[in-house]
């Protein structure tokens, strides 16, 4: 009996796309093949091409997705509260819990050299989801709940100290056992680490 190939529902595109984070899981996003993604995909070695000019393509818009997804993560958890904040420290919890949730789309977003000229679209999600951290900055400076100052820099100290805590949870360097330890980790940092101007 021939086993079914996972390709059979009409959208090539979306098939590639999940063939390539299951491969980027196992190998990482720089040892994998358009061949084996399609090949993982049930479909013939050159239908990537219908879809993305290269494998850098093809991780371009891994990374868009991501991005997307991230900025939705962060908009959700933050959401979840009125005050401003509460809203950027919740939003920061989202950012980490969507490294866990997709670590294959975090480590192509932030690991593997995608050009902004070159892909677009990649690199204007990516700046979406900065400018929604500066927003929820921007908010708590408006309000006085952090201090005034460089929006830019005190986005940028809110950044990296929950991407920090993402990247050492998926890479297995956090001495932590599970993802709920983890967001209780990131959580302490948070609380710990903003600024608050009264």
């Amino acid at each position: 009996m021939r086993r079914a190939k996972p390709y059979h529902h009409g959208n090539l595109r979306e098939a590639l796309l999940e063939a390539a984070i299951r491969l980027i899981a196992e190998v990482g996003p720089t040892a994998f093949t358009l061949r084996e993604v399609a090949r993982r995909a049930g479909v013939s070695h050159n239908a990537p091409y219908r879809h993305f000019r290269d494998r850098d393509d093809l991780l371009a818009a891994v990374a868009a997705q991501g991005f997307r997804e991230l900025t939705r993560a962060m908009n959700e958890a933050a959401a979840t509260k009125s005050d401003v904040l509460e809203r950027l420290k919740h939003a920061g919890l989202g950012y980490v819990t969507f490294a866990l949730r997709r670590p294959e789309h975090f480590t192509v977003m932030f690991d593997a050299p995608v050009s902004k000229r070159k892909h677009p679209d990649s690199a204007a999600a990516g700046e979406e989801s900065f400018a929604t951290l500066l927003g929820f900055v921007k908010g708590c400076q408006d309000a006085g709940r952090l201090p005034s100052g460089d929006l830019r820099q005190m986005a940028l100290l809110a950044w990296t100290m929950v991407h920090g805590i993402a990247k050492l949870a998926i890479t297995g360097r956090l001495p932590l056992q599970s993802n709920s330890e983890v967001l209780r980790f990131a959580e302490f940092v948070i609380q710990q680490s903003l600024p608050v101007s009264r």
